[in-house]
């Protein structure tokens, strides 16, 4: 029996730096393989010491599922080490459709703001997938692979997995910042990729504070859209007012996510 591991990997970002994954692999059987959440933000995922916003504590979730119901899963954890901005730019696809910036923020953020999240996509699909494949015990293949994360992350996890619902089987899109696009565009966009193996989609909104309401109000959008378009089993909205913006009331609603996730994969 080999012990729970948490690894370090650096892979290279466009090209010119280097980028940290972490991978968390849960405690095991010689050869035995595991299914695999891939997630944004993974400096906030494993502990408390250096995340000022707190942990996910992802590790404390899988071992509790192991423990209780036999089944875990490897976590990837992909990190954001730069400002707020420059971690909002890349986590916030453009070919959604234009973008939508409240009119309260300011000059200099909103010159700032140039989104990539198709960047970040390409990173992950071709570069952090490849790598986690080739040096850890993942169960390879659509049915064993999700991808999970909050706010702008619950954002880029809800259009990578659409983008690629034949790698995907399911989204975790916690809080999620559909506030930065009409929902005529994102319907037409979800139309656009909507294809016959649908991914299920796990969407996420708290309402305790002004920007989780605001973020409520557009993933109802986003849920009323969904309603007329998407297979009706294939997507689930939890709603929780008393909740703030914040990685606490993240890390509760993560252990529903991947309980669901290694409960029903096989049939997303």
């Amino acid at each position: 029996m080999k012990n729970a591991e948490i690894f370090k990997l650096s892979l290279p970002y466009l090209g010119t730096k280097d980028r940290t994954v972490r991978v968390y692999v849960p405690a095991r059987e010689e050869g035995e393989t595991f299914p695999v959440i891939y997630m944004t933000d993974g400096q906030n995922l494993f502990e408390e010491e250096g995340t000022p916003f707190g942990s996910w504590f992802t590790h404390t979730a899988v071992e509790n599922e192991q423990k209780e119901n036999r089944r875990a899963a490897i976590i990837v954890g992909i990190h954001n080490d730069f400002s707020p901005m420059q971690r909002t730019n890349e986590l916030t696809p453009k070919s959604i459709g234009a973008i939508t910036i409240p009119p309260e923020v300011d000059e200099e953020t909103r010159n700032s703001f140039s989104p990539e999240g198709e960047i970040f996509d390409d990173f992950v699909v071709n570069t952090v997938m490849p790598a986690v494949e080739r040096n850890f015990p993942v169960k390879k293949g659509r049915n064993n692979t999700a991808f999970c994360g909050s706010s702008s992350g619950g954002l880029q996890s809800f259009y990578t997995v659409l983008s690629h619902p034949d790698l995907f089987c399911a989204a975790g899109a916690f809080s999620p910042a559909f506030i930065f696009y009409t929902p005529e565009n994102m319907q037409n966009w979800i139309l656009s990729v909507l294809k016959s193996d649908t991914p299920y989609l796990y969407l996420y909104s708290g309402g305790a504070d002004e920007l989780e309401q605001q973020i409520y109000q557009s993933t109802e959008q986003v849920y009323d859209i969904l309603t007329e378009i998407y297979p009706p089993e294939k997507f689930y909205e939890v709603i929780l007012f008393e909740n703030k913006h914040c990685e606490a009331a993240w890390r509760e609603i993560f252990k529903d996510f991947l309980h669901t996730f290694l409960t029903r994969r096989d049939e997303f």
